[in-house]
């Protein structure tokens, strides 16, 4: 397990992640970091726990959006089973031959 330091609003943290993805993990931190820069930005200096709550919330604005703007995706279309198909198949044929008769009757 790698362990990466991170800074977020002036605080340094070690964080553990999977080797490899240290990258993602820096790149992650400084996705918050601008927010918290952009909130500091808008509305001047708060709390620490205040920034990280407001910016947690941005990002979570920002994946409920994501997630409502896409359509669902389409279900995998199921390969037709033969033998579901050839039965399907011989019940038509034997409703089409109850309807002939009904209608000779």
């Amino acid at each position: 397990m790698a362990q990466v330091t991170i800074r977020i609003n002036g605080y340094a943290y070690t964080v553990g992640c999977e080797d490899g993805q240290e990258t993602h993990l820096e790149q992650m931190a400084g996705d918050i970091e601008q927010r918290i820069a952009s909130i500091k930005a808008i509305g001047g200096q708060s709390g620490e726990a205040r920034l990280l709550m407001l910016a947690a919330l941005l990002l979570a604005d920002e994946l409920y959006d994501t997630r409502t703007a896409q359509p669902p995706a389409p279900a995998a279309a199921a390969k037709p089973d033969p033998e579901k198909r050839a039965k399907l198949r011989r019940l038509a044929a034997r409703a089409e031959e109850i309807a002939a008769d009904l209608a000779d009757a």
